[in-house]
């Protein structure tokens, strides 16, 4: 993709699942790339595969260092790292603010570096990993489904915001992905997401089909179009449909 090549571009949670796969396809298309990861050692072994740099750290504040590495300015941002806290009201305060911090936050404070510098030159590419969860929802999840909603609303607010100064803004909703992440969401998992999760590899092919397109949202399960008009169309049956997802996760758990 000749709008990728020679880019600048960061993928925060690269050490593994989307980020890892996000940050070999943007190598492959020629882009210079940062692969950012809380544990440096991943984040070191998927930069060594791709020709790429390790920066470790926090994503909320990646920016500078990643600019550094990099000699110069930041085309594309991947804001990729997240967390899948689960439970709901009853989650501690550290989990919930865990979740807003680096499923929302880091989103935030990363477009604060990197916006003044797109809108001074008319360019500038911002990629938020959302999930299916910020168009819909999760059971056994609450954390990671109100954050998530949040990430699909900055997002969007970044779109209709700048889109006309040169920003593109992408918001990857997909549902089941076979990664760690997936494989530490147990029942809820397996009962929602496992039966038609795809490779991180697909989320990447259909990013790059979104670019290609100039589309916002990038759907690796193409039915969570339907699932999301069905929500907005009559949201009374929408929530009675995922009410008896939620009383078929009690019964395989053996909630009484």
């Amino acid at each position: 993709m000749e709008a990728v090549r020679d880019k600048t571009v960061v993928v925060t949670g690269a050490g593994g699942g989307i980020g890892a796969a996000l940050a070999r396809r943007f190598a492959a298309e020629g882009a210079r790339v940062v692969v950012n990861d809380l544990d440096g050692a991943k984040a070191a072994k998927t930069a060594e595969e791709i020709g790429a740099v390790a920066v470790a750290g926090d994503a909320s504040a990646i920016v500078p260092a990643a600019r550094e590495a990099l000699g110069g300015g930041i085309d594309i941002f991947c804001a990729n790292a997240g967390v899948g806290t689960g439970g709901g009201p009853e989650a501690s305060e550290e989990d919930w603010t865990l979740a807003w911090d680096v499923n929302v936050m880091a989103h935030v404070r990363a477009a604060r570096a990197l916006v003044p510098e797109w809108l001074e030159r008319g360019s500038g590419r911002f990629i938020s990993t959302v999930s299916a969860a910020g168009l819909l929802t999760m059971v056994a999840a609450a954390p990671y489904s109100v954050t998530k909603h949040g990430a699909y609303a900055f997002a969007e607010w970044l779109s209709l915001t700048y889109r006309h100064r040169g920003i593109d803004v992408h918001a990857i909703c997909p549902q089941g992905v076979r990664t760690d992440m997936l494989a530490a969401t147990g029942a809820a998992g397996d009962l929602v997401l496992t039966p038609t999760a795809v490779e991180p590899e697909d989320v990447a092919e259909a990013l790059f089909a979104a670019m290609a397109e100039g589309r916002f949202l990038v759907l690796p399960h193409p039915e969570v179009a339907d699932y999301y008009t069905a929500r907005a169309a009559d949201p009374d049956r929408w929530l009675s449909g995922m009410n008896h997802l939620q009383r078929k996760l009690e019964q395989a758990e053996g909630t009484p």
